[in-house]
């Protein structure tokens, strides 16, 4: 209970209704339009008593003098909100109008008395600062307004831990001020992700950095605005930050990557992206410093050089997943370097895409300096051949899945060569123009160890492709075929005929020349394993499939028919299936 007699004011014809203390209406529909959508509490209404005539229309009442509470000046008012209680309490009083809203937000967490002498009166002040609460702001809901209600109103609820704020309008959109109102809001923060919000700079992140010191993750795409000066205030006051990426922020530069090496001791994953001004001095500072638990490191499109991949070769001694792409500066040598350097022992995934240093001689090197390798991706990586990359697979002893799209150079006898050479459990060549078929009579050593296979989008692979893979890998389980337009039953057939494993998901979308033959054989021999099929676009696929499916495939969980020449027999068939076992199941077309 608040006493106002200081003021003059007495008498129960001063009580205001329990609606808005601002006098615009349209500020008021605005205000609720953004607090119902967000968390804030509206607690129950009173009646109220007026004095003044009741008017429909756009005014709810008139009044012929000022509301009582709106005699307060902005001091009082700012005495009063620091000693409400609780989260709830705040939230009732933000949604009165949005004056209130901007006291509110403008008060600190830890301004308010309940934060500093009532935390024993649990049942009236809840635990505020874990951080439960995950919020996410796109497009036009992205606004300033929406932000410092959001501030207000998780206070109450858990606390905000995770904050993403994506696509941004430059007009009306998210500003410094937002990210402010959460800073001073929300010092629970955990993660904060900002895509493409131009309007918020050093400022907004330095606040985040000066109140929200348990920050851990942060994400930063096509931010403009933001500076070496923004990551350097995130350095100096969020020690606790174990994952930064940073996309497309072309102020963002190596003074920022330094300060986040030196004083961010516990980041274990990096992502740098785009950004013209990060050289070879942010990249090597940064790994230098934090090598005991940098583990997750991704470069794509920077001005660095073979000295950057060199020192990822010395320091990365805890890095388990790299990627590096688009690296034009980096030559064959700093490959080479970076394998030979043998620090990159606990690398267990290794992806690069459109690379030019990356060539036979640099690839062997790799595959030898990094001995527990057993993730490889290479994308467009042109001057790869077949002797290259039998060389890697003989040197990675410990390799189980490769990954090769659209490496031009390699052949199929390439991909013969690696089956023959080293224990790998899946392959995936797509988009490869140079995998043509090439009948072998030469006798091939099986590789029992290989499950999967997947051979997409490559134009020249056919059935005599499909024979040498049968002959090879006795074990698969899994075979995708996707966009192989030039595969017929009389390469399939042998392929289904020397699974001994029993296949469990068979993709053949695309295979226009594929016709029930291969599913019935596929239902009679591997129909006790099947979990998915797709035949999406195989237009010779009739009724007589869908009946042996229905018949034979018991733990058939997923198939697609999309596109092909099924009736309403072959759905009719399906229906009257006993046991089949299906939850996804595609028509489309």
């Amino acid at each position: 209970v608040i006493d106002f007699s200081f003021l003059g004011i007495s008498g129960d014809d001063d009580f205001y209704s329990g609606g808005s203390f601002y006098t615009n209406s349209t500020d008021l529909g605005r205000l609720c339009s953004i607090s119902s959508q967000v968390d804030v509490y509206y607690p129950p209404r009173k009646r109220a008593r007026v004095t003044a005539p009741f008017v429909v229309g756009e005014t709810l009442f008139e009044q012929s003098k000022q509301a009582s509470i709106d005699v307060l000046p902005d001091e009082c008012l700012f005495e009063i909100f620091k000693r409400l209680p609780g989260g709830r309490e705040r939230s009732s009083c933000a949604c009165v109008s949005k004056h209130w809203l901007m006291l509110l937000i403008s008060i600190r967490k830890g301004e308010y008395e309940s934060s500093k002498a009532v935390k024993e009166n649990t049942d009236s002040v809840s635990d505020e600062d874990d951080g439960y609460l995950t919020r996410c702001l796109e497009g036009k809901k992205a606004t300033d307004m929406r932000l410092a209600a959001v501030a207000v109103g998780t206070s109450g609820h858990g606390g905000l831990g995770k904050l993403s704020i994506r696509g941004s309008s430059s007009s009306g959109g998210v500003t410094n001020f937002g990210l402010s109102a959460i800073a001073r809001g929300c010092p629970s923060l955990k993660a904060l992700s900002l895509w493409n919000v131009p309007r918020v700079g050093d400022e907004g992140l330095s606040e985040i950095a000066k109140e929200c010191h348990l920050l851990e993750k942060l994400d930063l795409c096509q931010c403009p605005s933001f500076s070496n000066k923004g990551l350097i205030a995130i350095a100096e006051n969020c020690p606790n930050l174990t994952s930064l990426s940073i996309e497309s922020c072309p102020k963002i530069g190596n003074e920022g990557l330094q300060a986040i090496g030196k004083l961010c001791p516990k980041l274990q994953s990096v992502s740098i992206k785009d950004c013209i001004l990060v050289g070879d001095h942010g990249v090597s500072s940064l790994l230098s410093s934090t090598s005991s638990l940098l583990s997750k490191v991704k470069f794509q499109g920077l001005n660095i050089t073979d000295f950057s991949l060199a020192v990822i070769g010395h320091y990365g001694k805890s890095v388990t997943n790299l990627m590096l792409s688009g690296l034009q500066n980096v030559s064959e040598k700093g490959f080479w370097v970076m394998g030979n350097a043998q620090g990159l022992q606990k690398l267990v995934s290794l992806t690069i895409t459109s690379c030019r240093g990356v060539t036979d001689v640099s690839l062997e090197a790799m595959g030898k300096g990094c001995a527990n390798l057993r993730q490889m991706c290479l994308r467009r990586c042109c001057f790869i051949s077949d002797n290259g990359l039998v060389a890697f697979a003989k040197s990675a002893g410990s390799l189980e899945s490769l990954q090769l799209e659209e490496c031009n150079r390699i052949t199929q006898s390439g991909t013969i060569g690696v089956l023959s050479n080293c224990l790998l459990k899946s392959l995936t060549v797509v988009k490869c123009m140079g995998i043509k078929d090439i009948s072998s009579e030469v006798p091939l050593s099986c590789c029992n160890s290989l499950k999967s296979l997947s051979v997409r989008n490559c134009p020249g692979f056919g059935t005599a492709g499909l024979a040498v893979v049968g002959r090879l890998c006795p074990q698969l389980q899994h075979v995708d075929l996707s966009g192989l337009c030039g595969i017929t039953d009389a390469g399939l057939l042998p392929l289904l005929e020397s699974c001994e494993a029993g296949l469990v998901k068979v993709n053949l979308s695309g295979c226009l020349n594929i016709t029930d033959k291969v599913v019935l054989a596929l239902t009679r021999l591997h129909g006790g394993t099947l979990e998915l099929l797709n035949l999406d676009g195989c237009r010779r696929i009739t009724d007589a499939s869908l009946m042996a499916i229905a018949e034979s495939c018991v733990f058939l969980s997923d198939l697609d028919v999309s596109r092909s020449a099924v009736t309403d027999s072959g759905v009719a068939a399906l229906s009257r299936a006993e046991q089949l076992n299906l939850q996804v199941l595609s028509f489309s077309g």
